[in-house]
């Protein structure tokens, strides 16, 4: 799963690179389970949904959605977005601020995420923060979006990714944009997504400011 994506699982069009026939029916049938997946939340709540449902309603067996999905949790937080962010950073000026990259591309896969699939990235959101399956299995997967974010801030500072200063860094990122989905579902999602976004990376690049009286 991507952290990065909690927020915002789709990718841009314009950054998605043409795909090969096999390619194709791979991503179609991703994309037939994730959306049988979703459907049958919303009619019975997850814990009732089964594989077998999700087989049956993406016409598929179950070996294949185990194939595609090692868990029900990973069919919920797995997405493809999160090379797609790492090659968008990297296309940033060189001499842009880092944080200034960041806001950039997640403010464009944030729009477009909800823009698509504005109810799937709140189902997702609410999964992640009422049931302590999928927040767990998302946390599991918050070190390897860390050592992707990890390896472009490399390139950008020169740094060895598997420094303690880069490691530190970015899981403070991934940990805090985590926690923006968490607060935004937690809320009933009454704020806008991305002035989240922008309140977060504040405080991610200036500290905390003391509280006004």
């Amino acid at each position: 799963m991507s952290t990065m994506a909690a927020t915002a699982h789709s990718s841009t069009p314009s950054a998605e690179p043409p795909l090969g026939l096999r390619e194709r029916k791979k991503m179609k049938t991703r994309v037939a389970i994730r959306d049988a997946t979703y459907r049958l939340i919303q009619e019975q709540g997850y814990d009732a949904t089964t594989i077998e449902q999700i087989a049956e309603a993406a016409e598929v067996s179950p070996s294949t959605v185990f194939r595609y999905f090692p868990t029900k949790e990973d069919i919920v937080l797995t997405d493809e977005s999160d090379p797609i962010l790492m090659e968008e950073l990297r296309k940033r000026p060189a001499d842009e601020p880092w944080m200034d990259s960041l806001r950039y591309v997640m403010k464009l896969a944030i729009g477009f995420g909800m823009e698509r699939e504005p109810e799937a990235t709140r189902l997702r959101s609410h999964l992640m923060v009422q049931v302590p399956a999928v927040r767990s299995r998302m946390l599991e997967s918050m070190s390897v979006t860390g050592r992707m974010l990890a390896q472009a801030v490399a390139e950008r500072t020169g740094r060895d990714p598997d420094s303690l200063e880069a490691r530190v860094y970015t899981m403070s990122l991934i940990g805090g944009l985590a926690e923006i989905t968490q607060y935004w579902a937690e809320h009933d999602f009454q704020d806008d997504l991305l002035t989240l976004l922008d309140r977060a990376l504040e405080v991610l690049e200036h500290g905390l400011p003391p509280k006004d009286d």
